[in-house]
């Protein structure tokens, strides 16, 4: 799909859609609880679609209907034998069921697009074969069996949160005590706390120190309930952004005192308002692409901590420094930061491209409201936001979206 836009002025209240990383945790922990639960608060987006499908593969029942899940949970002893679950290109689906299918005997294989299968999955791998499970790799798939045991996991803080959050929802079920223990450095801990935060909600005990150990005691069950997917900060960011570009947009439905480590793109936005700052975003890489977009158009900045931006939908500081550049921007990629100079921007006189990457495609639309533009590959929105481009015209913005023919 392709998207026109033709700068316009912004004027309107626009609401944030339910948290795509909330959502994730709360309907696994209804799947996880042996009864029905309700889950308010579910957005149509690909990702939580996908882990919607991975859950009903592994036997559980859920419908969804205006955004509310009713969810039939089920005990792993009830798994699918030969379950196929696919995971489409949703990385914490894939990382967060991968735990979960080892609480279970029965084989089960999960399979998705090829760029998410390029992503690491090392640390799993790892704890299979000390453990002795089934670990069976291919170009897009992965098929595993077997069931976790109890003991001490060392995992590096410095990898992916997603990976301590899906062991942190399997080894409440086990018959004995766990503990995660983080090695190297610990980033994005906002992650963990909303995976704990959850976890509480659902009934699970956890006892986390507050530095790098966690202690999880075993033969826990999940409690069913009702629960709602609060505002989500990350989408939100996008919006917020336009008030810097001149529009007049105010954002709605966020919960202030939420534990989403993206709420510190407030912060962020005041100070590339006001300054060329130093931003480090080892805890809210997912924020990186709209931080950039501002910053070229406002007074530059450098992002600290860029290292896993390589490893996400996208290349993302390369690929962002390539369509900034369309703008006029001047970024210099490095390996450990990234610097937005400050230059004045001008209409991009060439297509825009979204490399695949949902928040890439987003950040430009922001940028394309002032000085236009043409993205293709606009439908990746769909990843996390499909509604995005409705919200954005209900906002006065000028977008023509059409199909591109298919070859």
């Amino acid at each position: 799909m392709i998207a026109k836009i033709t700068p316009s002025p912004l004027c309107g209240t626009v609401t944030a859609p339910p948290s795509k990383s909330m959502a994730h945790r709360h309907l696994i922990c209804a799947a996880l609880a042996e009864g029905k639960s309700i889950v308010h608060g579910i957005a149509d987006s690909e990702d939580i679609k996908a882990t919607i499908g991975a859950l009903r593969g592994l036997g559980c029942k859920i419908s969804v209907e205006n955004e509310t899940a009713v969810v039939e949970g089920i005990c792993p002893s009830d798994f699918a034998d030969g379950a196929e679950l696919f995971v489409n290109e949703s990385g914490s689906t894939l990382r967060f069921m991968i735990p979960i299918c080892l609480l279970s005997e029965k084989k089960t294989r999960l399979c998705g697009k090829a760029r998410l299968f390029e992503r690491p999955l090392h640390i799993y791998e790892d704890i299979c074969q000390r453990q002795g499970l089934s670990w069976e790799r291919g170009h897009c798939e992965l098929t595993v069996g077997g069931v976790l045991r109890p003991e001490e996991y060392a995992i590096p803080g410095n990898i992916s949160s997603q990976f301590i959050s899906g062991l942190l929802f399997a080894l409440p079920l086990l018959g004995e005590d766990s503990t995660i223990r983080i090695t190297e450095t610990f980033e994005s801990v906002p992650y963990i706390l909303m995976t704990l935060q959850v976890l509480e909600e659902h009934g699970i005990s956890v006892e986390f120190d507050g530095a790098g150990t966690f202690r999880i005691p075993g033969n826990q069950r999940y409690a069913v309930g009702e629960y709602t997917v609060e505002g989500d900060y990350s989408n939100a960011a996008f919006f917020d952004a336009l008030t810097l570009l001149g529009h007049k947009v105010r954002t709605v439905g966020l919960t202030e005192d939420s534990l989403q480590g993206d709420r510190i793109y407030r912060d962020y936005f005041a100070q590339l308002a006001s300054g060329t700052p130093a931003l480090p975003i080892g805890d809210c890489p997912d924020l990186a692409p709209i931080l950039m977009a501002v910053a070229a158009e406002q007074n530059g900045c450098t992002l600290t901590e860029t290292e896993r931006l390589r490893i996400k939908e996208s290349d993302r500081g390369a690929v962002m420094a390539e369509e900034l550049s369309k703008f006029g921007a001047k970024v210099q990629l490095h390996d450990h930061f990234i610097v937005v100079e400050k230059s004045p921007l001008k209409p991009p006189t060439e297509p825009l491209m979204s490399h695949g990457d949902h928040r890439v495609v987003m950040s430009l639309a922001v940028l394309a409201t002032k000085y236009g533009g043409t993205i293709h590959g606009a439908q990746d929105v769909n990843k996390s936001f499909p509604d995005f481009f409705r919200k954005m015209t209900s906002l006065d913005a000028e977008v023509e979206l059409y199909e591109t023919e298919q070859k």
